[in-house]
């Protein structure tokens, strides 16, 4: 399928293109790369090595034509917060165990891609993902202290024994160190702000190790602490293998990385496919994805997925097809080669202070800014899934921050909007009108009432919708209800008991229930639950007009004659001796049949 797929994309005309993209990606890889590895916990080189096999399997399997996989920032620090408990980072124990978690990974997304079930990361809901993001580039940032500093991070890992350490040795930081962070962070700065297209951050990380070859050397300071040796710039062959026990505690692990690293992806591949106008098919990039970590857990690779940081540039850089992202990876392998001793020498306070120029980038305050105003209940929820981001195990935040989005979306459906309503008399087509929307005192038909469900009736809405029906027949003595339920998408069998119960409520005081325009579903389970047997065919209309004129006669004559509230056109023509129901016909305007469901111009009284 992969094959035919590039033939059909890659040409002459394509591939120059795509070369230069492709250079320019290995080109900001490099120093991202390491720096990501870094924060996961891992030995520097597993960066590289993760951005060239998983590279490669995810552009020839995915969808998406420039989405570039790789480590990411919240990929290794999700790694590194769930595997801490378990290894001390950078030990065999660690990326064995890391190795074991991105071959579940893969296996996981594959599993979900093959049977289609690409719409699970729509759970994750987009304020969870904006808490998870802020949390996780706060931690960046406070993990990336003590090498920024050149400072011993401490014993412990953890948030509350991260603070301590930085507390603890601030006044005892190395000041070679803290110069060469400050010129990493400042050059990579201006250059970013001078132009994007720059390679910014490999920028700053020369700038960084220029500044520590003239510190140390030329200038006598103190040493600072470096990548150290890179065994092999080419991917070595490894085993996933864990003790079966410890299979137990990766698999929760596992799960959550799975749909946190599937999000990430999807999100970026529909962002560029917005831009770009291709199509992305969800479940085949799960596909891409699963077999790209399966690979890379053989090759060293630690859990990776499309990179923002990466994709983006790609896009912007000309990349046609796929093919960028494969010659991506395989310039990376030529870059580090050729810059390997560099590598080895380069200053970690350099690559800590990348970290925190991308923490930085990830706090993203406008977006809780636009949450508060948006609703209040989603700004709630982003703001506990950043707190359980610094106080839980990442995917017990991520669940916490799902688990509360779920529920405010249960509690926004269990209590549809139930608006009474009556004809405006403001306009001519008299449209009917919530109440509460209206100005001043307004008054109701006194037998009539007419109200509107804007939302599906189920099981967790049915108690909410029956004590506000019970409520109105308890307050008034309007007998007769007209119920308009084109917004109710759905209805289950507790929704189909409310209305037979009210049904009878309505009957036993002498009045009646009466529906305006259900939905297709909704009328195919009333059919197949008898309600409509016990309703009535001709108590469900296809126009306001249709129904009012029907309902109109069977209401107390006594009361209308006394009546001085007249909102229907029904009234006022019975005030003028007519009789009922003849008002329509009087004005010239047909009554419309039951089927005419879609006639909109039937929303005048």
């Amino acid at each position: 399928m992969t094959a035919p797929r590039l033939a059909v994309l890659v040409s002459p005309r394509t591939l120059p293109a795509d070369a230069l993209a492709g250079f320019l990606g290995a080109v900001l890889a490099l120093p991202q790369g390491i720096a990501f590895a870094t924060l996961a916990g891992m030995p520097p080189e597993y960066g590289i090595y993760t951005a060239i096999v998983p590279c490669i399997v995810a552009a020839l399997f995915g969808s998406s034509r420039y989405v570039v996989s790789g480590p990411t920032n919240a990929n290794s620090l999700a790694l590194l917060a769930a595997l801490a408990p378990l290894a001390v980072p950078g030990t065999p124990g660690f990326i064995a165990a890391a190795l074991a978690v991105t071959a579940m990974v893969g296996l996981i997304q594959l599993a979900l891609g093959l049977c289609r079930l690409g719409w699970v990361t729509d759970f994750v809901a987009p304020p969870v993902l904006a808490g998870f993001m802020s949390g996780a580039a706060l931690l960046i940032g406070l993990y990336a202290l003590p090498d920024a500093l050149g400072i011993a991070p401490g014993a412990a890992h953890g948030v509350a024994a991260t603070l301590s350490a930085v507390a603890g040795g601030f006044m005892e930081a190395n000041p070679s160190a803290v110069i060469v962070a400050a010129c990493t962070l400042v050059v990579t700065i201006v250059a970013g702000r001078l132009s994007r297209r720059l390679p910014y951050m490999l920028i700053g990380v020369l700038a960084g190790y220029g500044a520590s070859e003239l510190l140390v050397r030329y200038l006598g300071l103190p040493e600072m602490a470096r990548a150290g040796t890179i065994p092999s710039v080419l991917p070595p062959l490894s085993v996933p293998v864990v003790p079966l026990k410890q299979l137990e505690q990766l698999a929760p692990i596992a799960a959550a990385l799975s749909i946190v690293a599937l999000g990430q992806s999807v999100s970026i591949a529909k962002a560029l496919a917005r831009r770009s106008g291709e199509y992305v098919d969800v479940d085949r990039e799960f596909v891409g994805q699963g077999l790209s970590n399966i690979a890379g857990a053989f090759f060293s690779s630690y859990v990776s997925c499309g990179s923002l940081n990466r994709s983006l540039p790609n896009y912007l850089a000309g990349a046609r097809t796929p093919m960028a992202a494969v010659l991506s990876a395989l310039f990376l392998v030529v870059l580090a080669f050729v810059s390997r001793p560099l590598l080895e020498r380069l200053p970690l306070p350099a690559i800590a202070a990348l970290l925190l120029y991308i923490a930085a980038g990830l706090i993203d305050l406008k977006r809780f800014a636009w949450l508060w105003r948006v609703g209040r209940a989603d700004f709630a929820v982003a703001v506990a899934t950043l707190a359980g981001m610094l106080a839980l195990p990442f995917q017990h935040a991520i669940l916490i921050g799902s688990g509360l989005a779920l529920a405010a979306y249960l509690h926004r459906t269990a209590h549809p909007a139930v608006r009474a309503l009556v004809p405006d008399e403001r306009v001519p087509e008299r449209t009917l009108t919530a109440v509460e929307d209206l100005p001043g005192e307004v008054v109701e038909c006194p037998q009539l009432k007419l109200l509107r469900i804007e939302g599906s009736l189920y099981f967790g809405a049915a108690s909410h919708v029956a004590r506000r029906l019970q409520q109105l027949r308890a307050r008034s003595d309007q007998k007769h209800l007209l119920v308009m339920v084109k917004s109710m998408n759905f209805i289950d069998l507790a929704g189909v008991e409310l209305w037979t119960h009210e049904l009878a409520q309505r009957r036993a005081a002498g009045g009646d229930l009466n529906f305006h325009r259900p939905r297709a579903a909704v009328l195919a389970v009333w059919e197949r639950t008898g309600f409509v047997d016990e309703l009535g065919a001709d108590h469900i209309f296809g126009s306001k007009r249709e129904a009012i004129a029907a309902i109109y006669p069977r209401l107390d004559a006594t009361i209308c004659a006394r009546c001085t509230a007249r909102i229907f056109r029904e009234c006022r023509a019975c005030a003028d001796g007519q009789a009922p129901g003849a008002a329509a016909d009087q004005s010239g305007d047909a009554t419309p049949p039951r089927s005419a469901l879609s006639n909109d111009a039937s929303r005048a009284l």
